[in-house]
């Protein structure tokens, strides 16, 4: 592969685990409902 091609790879790979560790962070942050809430809504 060429030295572009390598780059561009990284790149994208860059993007994609950093926008899934973002995500992870985020569900992490998030408040849970209470438990009745949750059973309400099954």
């Amino acid at each position: 592969m060429s030295a572009d091609a390598v780059i561009l790879m990284l790149v994208a790979m860059a993007i994609l685990w950093g926008g899934l560790v973002l995500a992870i962070v985020r569900l992490n942050r998030h408040d849970l409902p209470p438990i009745d809430e949750l059973h309400r809504d099954l």
